[in-house]
């Protein structure tokens, strides 16, 4: 069976810590699953996104960026074209002063109500603590007991959060699962980046547009295609 095939008609939650990252990490994949496999796809943003750029976190100070930034979510799913997304204010990067256990109850609402087959998350090992603190909500979320609907977990890379953990650092992101696509399901990610206005950037930047380009072919060619995604396969449990 083709690889992408498992992904048909399959229910995918997406879980994430920043407005972007969701777009960073599977862009161009969700894009593919959604238009040519039929997923089905919701994703979960748990952090606000902006407030740790000031020295105190200040969530009236942010209200009209925090606003816009809401709206630059709704613009880039439409370029994606995933089917809906709930949106929760935890404080951005300041993920760590918050008990584990709120993110944990989070995921499990989502989930409940969403009942999804598959979870992309970030990978565990990177430099933002908001990204780690993601991954092990997801992890105690779906704990693999009897009646859990979740089968499969796959993290990804982000751009400018995971490839800059230090070279000496145990946790590094290795993939064991691609998904190709075409220029146009590329096309759809960069120009879903460029709706988020406080998160693009100018090259050689890893959010910038060319970079984003380049890291799809960089991942393309090491698996003998023009561009892909880079995954790795937490769990997947093949159920009778």
């Amino acid at each position: 069976m083709n690889k992408a095939e498992w992904f048909n008609k399959q229910k995918i939650m997406v879980v994430v810590a920043h407005p972007d990252d969701e777009i960073l990490g599977l862009g161009a994949s969700m894009n593919r699953l959604i238009e040519e496999h039929g997923a089905e796809v919701h994703v979960v943003i748990l952090g606000e996104g902006l407030t740790s750029r000031s020295e105190k976190r200040d969530p009236e100070k942010w209200e009209d960026d925090l606003e816009i930034h809401r709206a630059n979510i709704k613009d880039a799913q439409q370029k994606i074209g995933y089917d809906s997304v709930s949106i929760y204010d935890f404080p951005d990067n300041r993920f760590d002063t918050v008990p584990l256990l709120d993110f944990i109850k989070t995921v499990e609402k989502e989930k409940k109500t969403f009942r999804p087959d598959i979870i992309f998350t970030h990978h565990g090992g990177d430099v933002n603590i908001d990204h780690q603190r993601t991954f092990e909500a997801v992890i105690t979320a779906c704990r693999p007991m009897k009646d859990e609907n979740v089968s499969t977990i796959i993290t990804f890379e982000t751009p400018s959060g995971t490839e800059w953990r230090a070279s000496s650092d145990p946790r590094h992101f290795v993939p064991n699962m691609f998904i190709s696509f075409s220029e146009e399901h590329l096309k759809s990610k960069t120009d879903a980046m460029e709706c988020y206005k406080f998160e693009k950037r100018d090259y050689p930047h890893p959010r910038s547009e060319k970079a984003l380009e380049i890291r799809a072919a960089y991942w393309g060619q090491s698996v003998g295609t023009s561009y892909a995604e880079a995954f790795y396969i937490v769990r997947s449990i093949i159920k009778n």
